[in-house]
């Protein structure tokens, strides 16, 4: 992966990512976080994505992996898509905004 790529997605996810390591790892251990997405082995895809996020998060962008890059710019698309089938009405408790907020954004923050 070429440098300015790297740039690219780093930005994109520090852009969509809004939520900050201690407030992410809180989210996780709540039962609305363990409830939403698909549970193959006892944790959704979600949620073990979340727990990669703080780990980035808290990474120097210098000592950042490949892998971490390529998880960073699977979460950038991944809260992309999402956002774009934002539910008509209240979001406050949706499996929606729950589901994004396991990917590190939380929508209300936006609002």
């Amino acid at each position: 992966m070429e440098q300015d790529e790297k740039d690219e997605i780093f930005d994109t996810f520090y852009d969509r990512v809004n939520m900050q390591p201690k407030e992410l790892e809180e989210w996780l251990e709540t039962e609305e976080s363990k409830s939403v997405g698909d549970n193959d082995d006892g944790e959704s895809t979600g949620h073990r994505s979340g727990r990669r996020i703080v780990e980035i998060k808290r990474t120097n962008k210098d000592d950042l992996t490949e892998s971490q890059f390529e998880h960073m710019n699977k979460v950038g698309n991944y809260i992309k898509r999402h956002l774009s089938q934002r539910p008509d009405g209240g979001v406050e408790e949706t499996d929606w905004r729950y589901s994004l907020m396991n990917w590190g954004h939380d929508p209300l923050k936006d609002d």
